[in-house]
């Protein structure tokens, strides 16, 4: 079933969201302010790393745990690609031995999220400087991910122990986003069975975390003995069967990644499909409530899903022939949601805290990371940014 652009939708967005020269104007405007808060937090931060979300407006420092320390590194990445202010990249190339400490001593690394946390930090750092080491620790992320695909069921195990019965053959959406590490460690050996192992768990994605309707599971158990499906659920959505909004913007993101390495356009019409499902279920401010089920309530928004989608967005409109009807949408779409952003959720300079996007949702049952900045949605407002004001070559 193909998901289609309402004419609602349509209309509620029918031009730009601001003029050409606007949005110059707008972008010049959030490049300084942002590049002033990744100042001050980086002052603030030193060599340690952000947790995941902030507490009551501050993010709680840690060492390099967890699946999102790569998040600030990334950020840094971006600022010294935004300003040429080596004060960024000295700090970021000092991450990168932490990373590389972290892989070499398998510290907090039983999950596929080695992707985001490599993609981030150490294959920027290759790519921009030539770090053969940042290659190197790159490399053996990918070989740690490699080792948590299951091959009768060809799927990538999200967390936890492969052993473990309770998380054996679970994939989640967020998974398409750290397949780049495994096409990356492929054009770099030339060794196939990276690539193969991505290539087969996205067609697995397809196949079973995208609904006939184009709304998404956010997780799905495989079998890894037999290689059946058994069913889908949510860790973090609203229901089931409801469509957590962050699931449906790594979709519209992630399935694109593995088109701009495998050629398969296949991955764009699904990235289209997924785009207009979130696309017709946007609050009038544009940023979307935390499970798309949820629109026309009062709702939480998440700011850091709304960022990720701007990104999708954006990577789309790349990828789409000038003659597709729905381009122009995409493009008027993603400035008019980047715009919300940052005037409505774009931590003021005068403002307490130490975070970039307010008001995003992490886990709301656990109550965890609930109405917070998130240290994903800082990364990919700034990336929108990049990507909104200038060429840049992705990292993914």
């Amino acid at each position: 079933m193909l998901s289609q652009i309402t004419e609602e939708t349509l209309r509620a967005c029918p031009g730009p969201a601001v003029s050409p020269q606007a949005l110059n104007v707008q972008l010049r405007t959030a490049r300084e302010h942002v590049l002033e808060l990744i100042r001050r937090h980086l002052t603030e931060f030193g060599e340690q790393f952000p947790a995941e979300t902030c507490v009551q407006g501050k993010y709680p420092l840690t060492d390099n745990v967890e699946w999102t320390t790569s998040f600030w590194t990334g950020q840094l990445w971006l600022a010294w690609e935004m300003s040429g202010d080596d004060v960024f990249r000295q700090m970021a190339e000092k991450h990168v031995r932490s990373f590389g400490l972290r892989i070499a001593g398998r510290h907090d690394t039983n999950t596929h999220d080695l992707g985001f946390l490599y993609t981030l930090s150490c294959v920027p750092a290759w790519r921009l400087t030539s770090n053969r080491e940042a290659r190197g620790f790159s490399l053996l992320a990918a070989d740690a991910l490699l080792e948590r695909f299951h091959a009768k069921a060809h799927i990538i195990q999200a967390w936890g122990d492969l052993t473990d019965p309770e998380q054996a053959g679970r994939m989640i959406i967020d998974c398409n986003m750290n397949l780049p590490l495994l096409y990356w460690a492929t054009e770099q050996t030339g060794d196939p069975r990276y690539a193969q192992a991505a290539k087969a768990h996205v067609m697995q994605a397809a196949k079973y975390l995208i609904r006939p309707d184009a709304s998404t599971f956010h997780t799905y158990y495989m079998d890894v003995v037999t290689g059946e499906a058994r069913y889908g659920n949510t860790q973090q959505g609203y229901a089931d069967d409801s469509c957590w909004s962050r699931g449906q913007a790594w979709g519209i993101y992630g399935f694109l990644l593995s088109y701009l390495y495998t050629g398969d356009k296949n991955m764009v019409a699904l990235s289209k499909r997924l785009a207009n499902y979130f696309l017709n279920r946007l609050p009038e401010d544009a940023v979307c409530h935390w499970d798309l089920a949820l629109v026309g309530s009062d709702a939480l928004r998440d700011s850091s899903s709304a960022a990720i989608a701007v990104c999708g967005l954006l990577e789309l409109v790349k990828q789409l022939p000038l003659t597709d009807p729905d381009r122009e949408t995409y493009q008027h779409w993603a400035v008019k949601i980047f715009v919300s952003l940052t005037e409505n959720y774009l931590t003021g300079l005068s403002e307490p805290g130490n975070g970039l996007l307010k008001h995003s949702v992490y886990h709301l049952t656990s109550d965890k990371g609930v109405d917070e900045c998130s240290s994903w949605g800082d990364y990919f407002y700034v990336e929108a940014l990049m990507r909104l004001s200038q060429s840049w070559k992705p990292y993914w």
